[in-house]
C-alpha cells in the first residue's frame, strides 16, 4: 500500500484539543518532525483535519 510523508510545520500552540489529538494519532510531536502513514481514507481525514498544520509529500526512498 502507498505512503505519504507528512511533516509538521506549524506549532500546535492555539489548537483546540481534536486538533492535538489528530496530530497525536498521526505520530507527529514537534515541529519538523516528519512521519510516514498509509495512504487510506482514515489518515487522509486527519489529514484534512489539521492541514493548516501539517505538510503532505510523497515519501523519500
Amino acid at each position: 500500500m502507498a505512503k505519504l510523508a507528512v511533516i509538521q510545520r506549524r506549532s500546535a500552540n492555539g489548537a483546540n484539543q481534536r486538533q492535538l489529538d489528530t496530530l497525536r494519532s498521526l505520530g507527529l510531536r514537534r515541529i519538523g518532525h516528519l512521519v510516514e502513514v498509509e495512504d487510506c481514507p482514515q489518515a487522509r481525514g486527519m489529514l484534512h483535519a489539521v492541514r493548516h498544520l501539517v505538510e503532505v509529500q510523497e515519501p523519500r526512498s
